[in-house]
């Protein structure tokens, strides 16, 4: 009887902590949805033929539903906010573990980042991920130095001074969670145009560090091995500047490895992007309607060099499709 009552204790005590991390953890679903972008795949069909990696430039600036209405091509898009590329690396190895997409759209702008940011963004990639070798691993190679891994195991240990902090958010989304995202593909409805960007200035060096190199070998032979077409992208974004000495260094790589690489900056015109009303913060990304053009364009792309399924007539896409239009209207 007293070892029942033990037992007993100790349920109480993993329920009483387990409710606390919930109700103090941020829940990613009205404010900072970037952090709730991560877990949604993991509720998604995965039957995806097409899967993207990356960081805003990719969740903000391609929509798989309008892919999906123009050449019938299933994708989603596996990106987070300033994903760096070791991040990137494990979460196209966790991907692989649910479905073997036959191709992956990999944006090169995290090249530009060899070291950790910040917590802040970590957590935007890491809370939500599902645990696995892939999410460990991410958290020992992002971790800044003021981080600590418990802080990830336990979250409550980092979260706890929320207590004061806590909104009607927290307790609407305690057991519950929110899709922000269509197929991974967060809409922004705004309009900023471009009007004063930063001057371009020089840099002393504009190689790319040894380990961002590194993981992009990993990338490609993960791809190579798992018999995937790996296609490097670069989107038209403004700034940050893409220097021509970076784009350089892709095409250099990418012909040294047998990959495709679009720097998609080049085709503006051809896209028809105008950025005075086809980006929603003055050049960085685009919006609903830049990102609806690029998306029609890179699918025509797509499905004319590789070989996808045209599944237009699907029940649950056409479904999806329908959601998607009434909620963009």
């Amino acid at each position: 009887m007293r070892k029942f009552r033990i037992i007993i204790i100790i349920l109480i005590f993993v329920l009483i902590f387990l409710f606390f991390t919930r109700l103090l953890s941020p829940k990613y679903a009205t404010s900072l949805v970037e952090g709730s972008m991560i877990s949604q795949y993991y509720d998604e069909s995965k039957d995806h033929e097409v899967v993207f990696i990356g960081d805003c430039e990719v969740y903000a600036n391609f929509s798989p539903m309008v892919m999906y209405e123009e050449e019938g091509i299933k994708a989603y898009v596996r990106g987070s906010s300033q994903q760096l590329i070791w991040q990137s690396y494990s979460i196209l190895e966790e991907t692989l573990k649910y479905e073997k997409p036959k191709v992956v759209v990999f944006n090169v702008n995290s090249m530009r980042y060899s070291e950790p940011v910040s917590e802040e963004y970590n957590r935007l990639t890491i809370d939500y991920m599902k645990w696995s070798k892939q999410k460990i691993d991410i958290i020992e190679s992002s971790m800044t130095e003021e981080e600590n891994i418990w802080y990830y195991i336990f979250p409550i240990l980092r979260y706890h001074s929320r207590y004061d902090k806590l909104t009607k958010e927290d307790f609407e989304y305690l057991f519950k969670r929110k899709n922000n995202t269509f197929n991974g593909f967060l809409v922004n409805k705004n309009i900023k145009p471009v009007e004063n960007l930063p001057v371009q200035r020089r840099l002393a060096d504009y190689k790319f560090a040894d380990n961002c190199y590194e993981y992009l070998d990993k990338i490609t032979k993960l791809c190579k091995d798992n018999g995937i077409e790996l296609v490097l992208i670069k989107v038209p974004s403004l700034y940050p500047y893409w220097y021509d000495e970076y784009d350089e260094q892709i095409k250099e790589y990418a012909e040294n490895n047998d990959i495709t690489y679009y720097n998609l900056k080049n085709n503006v015109e051809e896209i028809g992007i105008d950025y005075s009303v086809d980006t929603y913060d003055g050049g960085l990304h685009l919006n609903l309607t830049g990102a609806t053009k690029l998306s029609k364009y890179f699918a025509k792309v797509l499905a004319e060099r590789y070989d996808l399924t045209d599944y237009r007539g699907d029940s649950l896409y056409d479904q999806k499709l329908q959601v998607y239009k009434d909620s963009i209207k």
